[in-house]
């Protein structure tokens, strides 16, 4: 997908990568947008810092909210679960958290008509700041499902990632075969 530099309609705070700390990108700034999936936006400002942008914020880049199809209701809980966590994103790679490899557990359990999720997920870098927006991220997306009551996102780094967990199809999207 080919962008074009765009001027912030209004002020947003975004993140910074990969540092995961917050920044005041001001009306006007012109970024140029690098990677568009999830639902939010990695761009670059004027004087270099590479952001991420939300998804509750991309008016601030002039772009509407895209309409997700509705689920199927045939679906179960769980093709729903993993098809949410499919549309988690590292800002810096182009492949989903799952196809990298990195949801290690995801438990699903049932009280009456509502469920519990717990997920176990690492990082490609253990000391990578964008840790806590990709969990956040895994969690609000997880608490969207409908009869979702409870999403639990534990970060672990045992057994550490390596390009082994990745799926093929994201090896084949990184050039790596």
């Amino acid at each position: 997908m080919d962008y074009k530099p765009v001027k912030l309609k209004r002020d947003v705070t975004a993140v910074v990568i990969p540092s995961g700390e917050k920044m005041l990108v001001k009306k006007d700034v012109e970024v140029m947008v690098t990677q568009a999936l999830g639902g939010s936006y990695t761009v670059t400002t004027e004087d270099g810092h590479m952001v991420r942008i939300s998804a509750d914020d991309i008016d601030a880049l002039g772009f509407s909210v895209e309409k997700k199809e509705d689920k199927q209701e045939s679906q179960t809980i769980e093709e729903k679960i993993w098809d949410e966590l499919k549309t988690c994103y590292d800002p810096e790679i182009p492949v989903n958290i799952v196809d990298l490899g990195l949801i290690y557990k995801c438990d699903i359990q049932k009280h009456d008509h509502e469920y519990d999720v717990r997920i176990e997920m690492t990082l490609t870098a253990p000391g990578c700041g964008m840790g806590d927006i990709l969990k956040s991220d895994v969690e609000t997306k997880i608490l969207k499902i409908p009869s979702v009551r409870l999403c639990d996102v534990q970060m672990i780094f045992d057994p550490p990632w390596d390009q082994t967990r990745m799926s093929e199809a994201a090896k084949v999207k990184l050039g790596l075969i």
